[in-house]
């Protein structure tokens, strides 16, 4: 018997990739008297995050569950202490090679199930507060908890697919663009040469002179949100507004800081602020409350709005990686480490996603890694040999008979990872 039965599900796809493969191929990791391989050990990582035992001490459960390692191909599973030296020990380059890896992937799951000539990336970053004393933690901007000592990772997903695009761990005292210029790097390096259109959005933590720099060299399309600094804060009171809705008004003009080589178009929002109104959260300017964006895309106002306001599905997918995939456990004292179990994350959310587009109904495609595992990864299983045949066992449900015919059918269509 076994808690986790539909995990079989997602091995079939990631056993039709030939993921082990494709993972000996680009990590080069030669260690001495290993009992796992490196491809190994990173399912042996990966599983635990997306069966819910978001520890790495809690992933000790399945070492005594013969039923999982058989369905997942595992002969057996490493104890804690194996992993987390696994982790701790890892060559600088292994990281790096993870990430080349995953990016790798991306660009052969982005067209699947079709192709696509479009990718919308949004910018974010997020605080994990830690509690203990992990090397590069430090006290910087924390609502939650001020005064920790935290992480700051910045991120990239993808909108349309909600594929993570790319991570990176910062300290917790970065500054709000710091890294900002590396990571577009990365992420315009893994867009495919066949994307044709590269549209970006991102809040106020990177509207600075050198990422805009760095978005129309790519070239790509952009709306970030302005900086309320002084020169932008002097022009908006004498703008010529016009109504948009009851409520707002937008104009555009032309906005230079001192410190740009250039002006840029600068959409502007406002409404004026209601006595019943709560305490607003926007910048406010003699009773009116305000938004602005820097933008080169070519949309009237009104449409730069509401492009960026597509934006608001990242909050739920940054909530979803916190919670679901174990982001705010970090594993190790060490910054190196702990990059790479962010890359470990980044590899098993990527998988996850690939797998609910390829491979399940149209209606479970947008469920949450916590409902999926209820509907199908925690579904029990018992491995039963009929004729001496290994036969896993569901809850007998004409339902779960439907969903597995369905399923199956789509994964074995999946075609193995190549170079």
């Amino acid at each position: 018997m076994t808690h986790f039965g539909g995990a079989y599900f997602l091995h079939e796809f990631i056993r039709m990739l030939q993921l082990r493969k494709f993972l000996a191929r680009h990590l080069a990791y030669h260690r001495r008297n290993s009992d796992y391989s490196v491809s190994q050990m990173l399912l042996a990582l990966i599983y635990p995050i997306i069966l819910g035992l978001d520890r790495i001490e809690t992933a000790s459960l399945l070492r005594s569950d013969g039923t999982f390692q058989y369905l997942t191909g595992l002969q057996s599973f490493p104890d804690p202490q194996t992993l987390r030296r696994f982790l701790l020990n890892a060559p600088a380059h292994l990281r790096e090679q993870l990430h080349r890896a995953n990016d790798r992937l991306l660009q052969r799951f982005i067209h699947l199930p079709e192709h696509r000539s479009r990718l919308i990336l949004d910018l974010d970053s997020t605080v994990l507060t830690v509690f203990g004393h992990q090397e590069g933690a430090a006290v910087g901007y924390n609502p939650r908890y001020r005064g920790k000592r935290s992480y700051d990772p910045l991120l990239c997903l993808e909108a349309n697919s909600s594929f993570l695009w790319d991570v990176e761990l910062r300290r917790g005292d970065a500054g709000t663009w710091a890294g900002s210029e590396e990571l577009l790097a990365c992420c315009f390096h893994s867009t495919p040469s066949d994307i044709r259109e590269l549209r970006v959005r991102a809040d106020a933590g990177f509207g600075y002179g050198p990422v805009l720099e760095m978005l129309e060299t790519r070239p790509a399309q952009y709306a970030v949100v302005a900086r309320m600094i002084p020169s932008l804060k002097r022009e908006l009171p004498g703008l010529p507004y016009e109504p948009m809705n009851p409520s707002w008004e937008m104009a555009e003009f032309e906005h230079r800081p001192h410190d740009w080589s250039q002006a840029r178009r600068c959409i502007v929002a406002r409404r004026k602020i209601e006595e019943a109104d709560p305490q607003p959260t926007l910048f406010t300017l003699e009773r009116h409350a305000y938004r602005a964006w820097h933008t080169n895309l070519p949309l009237t106002p009104a449409g730069v709005w509401h492009f960026y306001d597509g934006r608001a599905e990242l909050e739920r997918c940054i909530r979803e990686f916190r919670e679901d995939f174990a982001l705010r456990k970090i594993p190790t004292r060490a910054f190196a480490a702990n990059a790479l179990y962010l890359e470990v994350i980044r590899l098993a959310y990527n998988l996850v996603t690939a797998f609910q587009r390829t491979c399940l109904p149209e209606e479970w495609q947008s469920l949450t890694l916590s409902k999926l595992r209820h509907r199908l990864f925690w579904l029990p299983g018992e491995l039963t040999r009929p004729q001496n045949r290994p036969t896993l066992r569901l809850p007998n449900s004409r339902l779960i008979e439907m969903w597995t015919d369905t399923i199956l059918h789509r994964v074995h269509k999946a075609k193995p990872l190549e170079d």
